[in-house]
């Protein structure tokens, strides 16, 4: 668990000053030297022992699972793990050097007044030192929160991700099929993030994911909640439940949900595969009343989508 760095800081502080000379010393001069090396280097350790734990204790990004890997990149920012883990071990490395720095001139003191005197100057120092870049550990403690807020995905459990255009239905077909309870609104990207649920069949279990909706544009125009849904695809062994919504009613017409569905077909067509209609008791109303999309007489393929979606879909309301 990472604490605020004023915690660290001032706990530290606090044990520091209560470190007494060791016992036996008879000389003022040597007492007061030994008891102020000890609280510097007692200081110095109750500083950087825990940024050491920090630092060890988060794992290497290289060594993640690809999806892992792609879900840090696109939550936290590209680099931006790595950085503020070498920010933590840079102020380690800090207030390790300058502690051990301070002792040795706190040890090497002639006078009980030149001892105190640095032992007030290395504590300040390291005070100074945490105070101005402590915000690393900060940094590092909104990561771990982040990162705690995430869902827990088994990467070897079979999954069964819902893809398709913003607010075509899919939160609502996890809340029906598992234990996961997305947020449902009627407005687009709602779903903020890789939401998860489960599912089991015959003693077996299964992961259901909602994924962020796909819009109609090239890769390098996706915003960090598309590439979310793309990694899901490329990275657990999933099998993929694409919804589509004729009506018009979410937002994205039926001509743009049916290139992105090309798209992701012809991308991810080694995956198994299931269509579904959602909201498809508008589609009984004549005319439908939300799409008012011209049928292409151009694209046969697409004029059949517009009034019917895919070949073979399942229907629901």
């Amino acid at each position: 668990m990472v604490m605020p760095s004023v915690d660290i800081l001032y706990s530290a502080l606090r044990k520091a000053k209560r470190v007494s000379p060791t016992k036996g010393i008879a000389n003022i001069a040597k007492r007061e030297r030994n008891r102020a090396a000890k609280q510097l280097d007692f200081l110095m350790k109750e500083l950087a022992v825990p940024l050491r734990g920090y630092a060890e204790n988060f794992p290497d990004k290289k060594q993640l699972h690809p999806y892992e890997q792609s879900l840090i990149q696109l939550t936290l920012g590209d680099g931006n793990y790595e950085q503020v883990l070498r920010r933590v071990d840079s102020l380690r490395k800090k207030v390790v050097s300058v502690g051990k720095e301070h002792a040795s001139l706190c040890a090497k003191s002639l006078t009980k007044r030149e001892a105190e005197e640095r032992l007030g100057e290395g504590m300040k120092k390291l005070e100074d030192i945490f105070n101005h870049e402590g915000k690393a550990v900060d940094d590092l403690l909104n990561i771990a929160k982040t990162l705690r807020a995430m869902p827990v995905v088994d990467l070897e459990t079979p999954t069964l991700c819902l893809v398709g255009a913003p607010n075509v239905g899919k939160s609502s077909l996890v809340r029906v099929l598992s234990t996961g309870k997305p947020e449902v609104c009627n407005y687009p990207f709602t779903t903020r993030g890789i939401l998860m649920g489960h599912i089991a069949f015959n003693y077996r279990h299964f992961q259901v994911t909602d994924t962020p909706g796909l819009l109609n544009r090239h890769d390098d125009e996706r915003n960090n909640l598309e590439k979310l849904t793309l990694a899901v695809l490329s990275h657990l062994p999933t099998a993929i439940l694409y919804v589509h919504d004729l009506s018009g009613e979410c937002g994205t017409s039926p001509s743009d949900q049916f290139f992105i569905y090309k798209e992701i077909r012809e991308r991810f067509s080694d995956h198994l595969w299931i269509d579904v209609v959602s909201k498809c008791d508008l589609l009984q109303e004549s005319p439908i009343i939300f799409n008012t999309e011209d049928v292409s007489a151009d694209n046969p393929e697409l004029a059949r989508y517009q009034k019917m979606g895919p070949e073979g879909p399942f229907m629901y309301q």
